[in-house]
């Protein structure tokens, strides 16, 4: 419930207070971190009167030119990282990271040496040579300088292994010591999220090495190839990966025993299906026609892999503030809410006089504009039942690089993290009047997103595009995978917000065109933030701990 004015003063002059004695604590490192011009621009939005004036204003400072598109591990980004830091201190906040405010992610970056790479096959006696970025795209292993496997290869339909569904694409195949070759995607008979997971490829990764496997090579589908044609792919060959590392130096990858690791086109894989049971465009015409109906059979191939990548380190914080609960019984419990901050930086320009500055004023300035608001909400309200961690993180243009380094080490107890509130690329260009809440069905969080939406005279909506598996694409599907029930709210198709999606997703989506000549509506933002706190404050003030739904396959898969 809403504090009377005289509760609300009280609080506020808390949360001064608080600002003091943490200031007074914090390290001289810490507090030269936040000294600068960061404190001037905070302070101005601080003075804004509304809503919608202080994220329009956020969104303005962590999109302008002068972050450089804030891409994990650049000075632009270092700064976005105070700014947030220095807004978490204004509003009261306790540093909640390793050092302070911050929790530093070790990052590697890979990029592959086009000239080092080489696809060859020994297919029925005959030599058969594949032409780079024709035929193929060789991979590049987070862990490895080079590589150079050479096996026979067996094809494994999508690689996907799945226990709970009965369905096994490595039965009645020997996969040890071979390179398995498997269509991108998953079994179009799973459900749109479960298909989602079994189609990651790390999740196949690591599901090849279980199998001994020594190398892994993807071949297009129809479906894979709409979504992202060759040439699209070839087109970012020199742009880098980037996995972490470990505190103790390990460089994380799903599968660390496969190194060799390839893309076919359509055109390869024709050639490496000569001779099979069944050509590519056969294979290819099951899968498309059959629901995926495929059968796994070894190749008479003998295939060699051989790649090389420059590794470069980097490092990029997490920025994290707490407020404590109050409830006795439920302070130690904490709600995530959490937000990218990074973009992808500064690429060469698409068009004659471009700068080339990808801003991403709504991927994610946007979003982490709203979880400050949410912030300054909970501070403004009646404290808490549960702590509330507000979390920006780094590196989620990179594979949400960020979210997993903090689900593998978290700075509060993994076991007492009950929940996830996510923020992402909210499309506030229009006055909404429906959200959908991805995940929301999965868990005991479903009743409580309604019931906030409802409050507000918003309407939740179903998936419109359960093909695309949103809910495993963005920070807070690494919660999920250590067992924490997350929701993630995303703008509906009502009142115009279909051809928003898509006019944004064609035009805008990580371009440079997504700045801050877009046309934003902030009153229609200041209203989604206050439907994420909404939610959150549910969560929080709840008398039981979020639990997955009986049966959920994702509780089922990864619940404590």
């Amino acid at each position: 419930m809403k504090n009377t004015g005289r509760t609300a003063l009280f609080r506020r002059a808390g949360a001064a207070i608080a600002f003091l004695t943490l200031a007074a604590c914090t390290t001289q490192a810490e507090r030269h971190l936040l000294d600068g011009p960061t404190q001037a621009a905070v302070a101005a939005v601080a003075h804004a009167q509304t809503s919608a004036e202080r994220i329009r204003a956020d969104v303005a400072w962590l999109a302008d030119d002068a972050r450089a598109g804030r891409e994990a591990g650049t000075p632009g980004y270092d700064a976005a990282a105070r700014y947030v830091a220095e807004h978490f201190a204004s509003l009261g906040l306790e540093p909640a990271g390793e050092t302070g405010w911050f929790q530093q992610v070790s990052l590697r970056t890979v990029r592959r040496d086009a000239a080092a790479a080489h696809m060859s096959a020994l297919i029925g006696g005959e030599a058969v040579s594949f032409a780079h970025l024709e035929d193929y795209l060789i991979g590049r292993p987070p862990a490895a300088a080079a590589f150079d496997v050479t096996a026979p290869a067996v094809f494994v339909g999508y690689g996907v292994t799945d226990p709970q569904g009965g369905h096994d694409d490595y039965r009645g195949v020997d996969a040890q010591g071979k390179i398995v070759v498997a269509f991108a995607g998953a079994p179009r008979a799973f459900d749109s999220e479960k298909r989602a997971h079994y189609a990651s490829t790390s999740v196949k990764m690591e599901n090849a090495a279980a199998h001994g496997a020594a190398g892994f090579i993807s071949i297009p589908s129809e479906a894979s190839e709409a979504r992202a044609s060759w040439e699209r792919i070839i087109s970012h060959a020199d742009s880098p990966a980037m996995s972490w590392v470990h505190p103790d130096g390990r460089v994380e990858t799903s599968a660390p025993s496969i190194t060799a690791t390839a893309r076919l086109s359509a055109a390869g894989a024709s050639k490496l299906f000569a001779g099979a049971p069944l050509s590519y465009e056969e294979l290819r015409a099951r899968e498309a026609d059959e629901a995926g109906a495929l059968q796994s059979f070894d190749l008479p191939a003998i295939v060699a892999l051989r790649g090389r990548v420059f590794h470069e380190e980097a490092q990029s914080a997490n920025v994290a503030g707490l407020l404590r609960g109050v409830d006795p019984a439920l302070k130690d419990e904490v709600v995530v809410l959490t937000a990218h901050l990074d973009h992808v930086g500064v690429r060469a320009p698409e068009e004659e006089g471009g700068d080339g500055i990808h801003n991403g004023a709504f991927d994610n300035a946007m979003g982490v504009a709203m979880m400050l608001e949410a912030a300054r909400r909970f501070m403004e309200e009646s404290a808490p039942a549960r702590s509330i961690l507000f979390l920006a993180v780094t590196a989620e243009e990179k594979g949400l690089l960020g979210a997993d380094y903090f689900a593998h080490y978290p700075t509060v107890p993994i076991d007492r993290i009950v929940a996830n509130v996510n923020l992402d690329m909210p499309l506030v260009m229009y006055p909404f009047t429906d959200v959908i809440a991805f995940g929301a069905e999965r868990s005991t969080l479903g009743p409580l997103a309604k019931e906030a939406a409802g409050e507000m005279g918003v309407a939740l909506s179903p998936d419109p595009f359960p093909e695309q598996g949103i809910f495993t694409r963005s920070d807070h599907y690494r919660f999920v995978e250590k067992g924490v029930p997350s929701v993630f709210l995303f703008l509906g198709f009502g009142n115009g917000g279909d051809k928003v999606f898509a006019d944004f997703m064609r035009e805008h989506y990580h371009k440079p065109s997504d700045d801050l000549t877009l046309p934003a509506d902030y009153e229609a933002a200041a209203r989604f933030a206050e439907l994420n706190y909404r939610v959150a404050r549910k969560i929080a003030d709840a008398s039981e701990r979020p639990r997955w739904n009986e049966g959920d396959f994702f509780g089922e898969l990864f619940g404590r």
